[in-house]
C-alpha cells in the first residue's frame, strides 16, 4: 500500500531502500513494525552487534510514526505522583523518570546519526482552557519542576503572547520537549539501523508467527525468517498475528490540517502545544511557519484538508487573521489507546516482548522504549526495565470501539467549545 499522502510525504527526506524480504534468513531478534518503536529497538540492538531484522508490511514511517502531529512531548499521561502512586517508589519513580527524559533521547539519537528531519528542541506548552484545566495544569506543573529545572507555570498573559491568542488561562511549559517531522524522523531511524547492521525490509507482512524446533518462524508473502526472539510493535495497526492482542488495545484515529505559511503573530513560539480538555487538540508551526492542527477527528483515514472543517473552523477561532488563509493538507492515522492510559508491554513467553499502546504521546516513549526492549530481549527476565510488564488484557465489548469514539469525540468536542 502507498504512503497515504500528507504535507510530511511531500517534505521528508527521501525513503531509504527497504526491499522486501526475499528467501528465507535465520537472525537472533525479528521485529514486527518499522515504526519508532520496531526502529529503535532495532537500531539499539545492531549497535550491540545483535543480528536484527524488521518486517514491516507497509514502508518505515508508513503508520502512526509517520503521521502524527510531530510533537516531542515528555511525561506520560498521568501526573508524576500518580504514576507513583500507582506502581510504587521504585518502578513508578523510573517510569517518571524514563518518560520526562525521553524527548532528551529522541534529540540526542537525531544530533547522533545527523537525521535530517526538521528537530527542533522548542519546548512542549499544556495549555488550559478553563478552570478545572488550570487546576489540572497547575498540579502538574507543581510535581514536574519539582523534578526539572526546564518545567514552569506561564500565566495567562504569558501564554497569551506566546501563542497569539487569549484563549488559554496558564499553561506548563516544559523545554525538555520540541517537534520534528516525524516521517522523515523515521526515515533516518531506518537507515541509521541499516547503518549499524540490521535488517529492514518493507513491503513484508508477516502473515503468521509459530515455534519451530525451538525458535521462532516468522512466515511472509515473499520467504520465511526464524530468530530466537520477537519484538511485536504494531500500536495501533496491531491486527490478529497475535491471539488477543489487537483486542487489548483501542485504535483511535488523529487527524491534522496544514496551512499555507501563516502570518507571524499566529502562534509565533515554536513551541508544541496540547489543550487540555475533554477532546484533545495539539498543534505548532513549522519550520515553514506552516500552522499543523491537530486532534481526534473521524474514525476513518482522512485526505483532503476539506474534510477536517472542524479543525481548520477552530484554528479560525484562535487566530482570525487566518480566515482565508489556505489549507494545503489532511491527512489521519490511528493510534493505540490503552484503558488505563499507560503504555502496555507484554512477554507472554520470555522470547517474545510485546510494546504498544502509547496513547498520543508516541513519539518520545516509542523512541525511548527501544533501548528498553533491546535491553530486556538481550538480558532476558534479569533485566530490569522502567516500565511494568503485564500479561495481555482483552477490552471487553471491544467491537463496539469504533462507535464509541465516535460519540466520546462529538460530547467532548461540544464541551470544549462551551468552555465546560
Amino acid at each position: 500500500m502507498p504512503l497515504p499522502p500528507s504535507l510530511y510525504a511531500d517534505t521528508a527526506r527521501p525513503a531509504p531502500e527497504t526491499p522486501p524480504l526475499d528467501g528465507d534468513r535465520s537472525v537472533s531478534v525479528a521485529i514486527v513494525g518499522g515504526g519508532f518503536t520496531g526502529l529503535s529497538a532495532a537500531l539499539h540492538l545492531a549497535e550491540q552487534g545483535v543480528d536484527v531484522a524488521v518486517l514491516e508490511a507497509h514502508e518505515p514511517g508508513w503508520g502512526a510514526s509517520g503521521r502524527n502531529g510531530g510533537q516531542v512531548n515528555p511525561g506520560l499521561k498521568h501526573d508524576p505522583d500518580q504514576v507513583v502512586a500507582d506502581f510504587g517508589p521504585d518502578l513508578g519513580g523510573r517510569m517518571v523518570a524514563l518518560s520526562g527524559n525521553a524527548p532528551n533521547v529522541v534529540f540526542d539519537l537525531i544530533q547522533r546519526h545527523q537525521i535530517a528531519c526538521e528537530a527542533l528542541q522548542s519546548g512542549s506548552l499544556r495549555v488550559a482552557i478553563g478552570d478545572r484545566a488550570l487546576r489540572e495544569v497547575r498540579r502538574s506543573a507543581d510535581q514536574w519542576v519539582g523534578k526539572s529545572d526546564k518545567v514552569n507555570f506561564l500565566d495567562r498573559e504569558v501564554i497569551s503572547g506566546l501563542t497569539g491568542t487569549d484563549r488559554y488561562l496558564g499553561a506548563m511549559l516544559d523545554q525538555r520537549g520540541g517537534q520534528l517531522n516525524p516521517l522523515g524522523y523515521a526515515r533516518g531511524m531506518a537507515a541509521a539501523a541499516m547503518q549499524a547492521g540490521a535488517a529492514v525490509h518493507g513491503g513484508t507482512r508477516v502473515s503468521r508467527i509459530g515455534k519451530d524446533g525451538g525458535r521462532w518462524r516468522l512466515t511472509t508473502p515473499t520467504g520465511t525468517v526464524t530468530a530466537e526472539k520477537i519484538i511485536l510493535a504494531t500500536n495501533g495497526y496491531t491486527d490478529d498475528l497475535w491471539p488477543g492482542l489487537r483486542q487489548s488495545v483501542v485504535p483511535a484515529y488523529s487527524a491534522i490540517a496544514a496551512s499555507e505559511p501563516a502570518p507571524e503573530d499566529v502562534m509565533p513560539t515554536r513551541s508544541s502545544l496540547y489543550e487540555i480538555g475533554s477532546i484533545t487538540v495539539y498543534y505548532r508551526k513549522d519550520r515553514d511557519h506552516r500552522v499543523l492542527m491537530g486532534g481526534r477527528g473521524v474514525q476513518r483515514d482522512v485526505s483532503r484538508p476539506e474534510e477536517l472543517h472542524y479543525l481548520i473552523d477552530y484554528a479560525v477561532r484562535l487566530w482570525p487573521a487566518l480566515r482565508g488563509l489556505r489549507w494545503t493538507h489532511g491527512w489521519s492515522g490511528q493510534v493505540a489507546i490503552t484503558t488505563d492510559h499507560y503504555p502496555h508491554i507484554h512477554e507472554p513467553d520470555e522470547t517474545v516482548l510485546m510494546c504498544l499502546g502509547y496513547n498520543g504521546r508516541g513519539v518520545a516513549m516509542s523512541t525511548a522504549m527501544g533501548p528498553e526492549l533491546a535491553r530486556r530481549a538481550m538480558g532476558g527476565r534479569a533485566a530490569e526495565i522502567a516500565m511494568p510488564i503485564t500479561g495481555v488484557r482483552q477490552i471487553p465489548l471491544h467491537g463496539l470501539w469504533k462507535t464509541a469514539v465516535e460519540a466520546r469525540v462529538l460530547y467532548g468536542r461540544v464541551r470544549d467549545y462551551l468552555g465546560l
